[in-house]
């Protein structure tokens, strides 16, 4: 443990050296941003129809990508799971399946295809489909590997076939699994599906995008609080949800089957409404294929040869981006997390607003506070590292603070019981229960971090994501093709070191 820790330290201090970032210039970047954000007050909504339309085009996006990935994830996971798999070749192509669609970013799937699409809400919801089926995929698998083969035994003594054998005896044990994993993926893509639009992939990012673009920031302030307002929103609508479909109620079984027959109900006419609203030809589901594979197809042979050492220094520079903003992020959330910890908060007024800036980060995309601090602190690297900071903090915060609610009472009442004060408890009995789920949170916000660094060039705040931008406009697909390739094994890699040192340390 020392030693990884030793090791995470080096690591910070030479990324940070590479990328030149100070740690003054997190301080600096933030009084830039109270600067920017000086100019852009009093906010305004212009066009209000066209902003609301834009923002319920984008709730809608994000549902039917999540449905059209619940769909295809199911039969993929019983493929993907070792104990359904129908045999060894095919766990490992599914399992290859998900893993690609899980390295790769939803916004670099957008990118390419709007190339092969053209400007719309297809390409946005095909990227939020394909990326959320690696999401899905694996927690569906993982969920029917966890689950009793004794009534599976069972089933088949009856002498049913596969298929009869997986909806009577597996099914049942991992739904409520699946639909808590189904409601927060919709959270997670109604985040992405709001800047989505900057690559011309619809949603409300698109006008977010014009606004910055002609330096309308008052304009741009009042949709970014449109956005906050749709996430926070769907964020309590998704705590409701939880608990509506996996708390049993008081009132027994019957009302709990009625409540999930209505929700189905819902989701059912959302998604046939979102065709209509949307204007999108359930055709289109399957001709984007062609399109796709005609696009797809020019970036094989890969080409690594044309940007050469600019190559190398930009995935160098994002794997060191995520590093920096994680450690930054750890620094920052650990505070934050204990005193948003209902049984360890010193005040009830301090933990509303310990969570309440915890919801508030967590409500704006990473993306968004990108453009932010680029408009603020200009190009490059820095502005890149800000945002990703400041963004773990609502993500690692909120884990921190759930990890320190769950710890066991027993030695925080026994710090109490010999006199010990506020600092003892967290010294002495919090730390010491939560280091072991902290130090897992923060390796997997690495991995997040990574994998958003990626695509943080899109808009000029340093990585690899500027290189591939520039590939797709100018047509060069071949070292587009390099790019992707590279994207992919830097995220691998992360998750696999994270996922063994996640390891060592259970």
């Amino acid at each position: 443990m020392p030693s990884l820790g030793a090791i995470a330290v080096v690591l910070t201090l030479l990324s940070a050296g590479y990328i030149d970032f100070a740690p003054a210039a997190l301080v600096d970047g933030l009084e830039d941003v109270q600067r920017l954000l000086g100019r852009m007050l009093p906010p305004r909504v212009d066009d209000t129809g066209r902003i609301v339309s834009l923002a319920f085009d984008t709730l809608l996006m994000a549902v039917l990508g999540t449905v059209l990935a619940a769909i295809v994830s199911v039969p993929l996971a019983f493929l993907a799971a070792r104990n359904t798999t129908p045999h060894p070749i095919v766990y490992s192509v599914a399992r290859a399946i998900i893993t690609f669609c899980r390295a790769m970013p939803d916004l670099l799937f957008a990118v390419l295809f709007v190339r092969a699409l053209g400007i719309g809400v297809l390409p946005g919801i095909l990227a939020l489909a394909l990326h959320s089926i690696g999401m899905l995929g694996k927690l569906f698998a993982d969920a029917i590997e966890e689950a009793d083969s004794g009534p599976r035994e069972a089933v088949r003594a009856t002498g049913v076939g596969y298929v009869r054998e997986m909806i009577n005896a597996v099914v049942p044990q991992v739904v409520p699994a699946w639909i808590a994993a189904f409601v927060y993926r919709i959270d997670i893509n109604l985040r992405m599906s709001v800047v989505l639009g900057f690559v011309g992939a619809g949603g409300i990012g698109f006008a977010l995008q014009d606004a910055l673009r002609g330096l309308i920031y008052p304009r741009a302030l009042g949709i970014v609080l449109v956005i906050l307002a749709i996430i926070a929103a769907m964020e309590l609508a998704a705590i409701l949800l939880r608990r509506m479909l996996l708390v049993p109620s008081a009132a027994g079984p019957a009302r709990d089957r009625a409540m999930k027959m209505g929700a189905s109900a819902v989701l059912i006419v959302t998604t046939i409404a979102s065709f209509v609203v949307l204007e999108l030809d359930p055709r289109s589901l399957f001709t984007w294929i062609g399109p796709s594979i005609e696009v797809f197809g020019r970036m094989v042979p890969p080409d690594f040869s044309s940007l050469g050492a600019d190559l190398v220094d930009a995935t160098v520079q994002t794997i060191a981006i995520g590093i920096v903003a994680t450690a930054i992020g750890i620094v920052l959330s650990i505070p934050v997390g204990i005193l948003a910890a209902r049984n360890v908060t010193p005040h009830p007024v301090v933990y509303w607003l310990a969570r309440s800036w915890i919801l508030l980060v967590r409500a704006v995309p990473e993306l968004i506070l990108a453009v932010v601090f680029v408009a603020a602190l200009g190009l490059g690297p820095v502005a890149g590292t800000c945002a990703l900071a400041i963004g773990s903090v609502g993500f690692l915060g909120k884990l921190v603070a759930d990890a320190v609610e769950e710890i066991d009472s027993g030695p925080l009442e026994a710090v109490s019981s010999v006199g010990g004060g506020w600092w003892n408890k967290i010294v002495n009995a919090v730390v010491p229960q939560a280091v072991p789920s902290i130090v897992g949170s923060s390796l997997y916000l690495l991995d997040v971090n990574i994998r958003t660094s990626t695509i943080l060039g899109i808009v000029g705040a340093g990585g690899i994501g500027f290189l591939l931008f520039e590939s797709i406009r100018t047509l060069n697909f071949d070292v587009a093709g390099a790019i992707v390739l590279v994207i992919f094994v830097v995220v691998y890699a992360v998750e696999r070191i994270s996922g063994w040192i996640r390891s060592l340390l259970v």
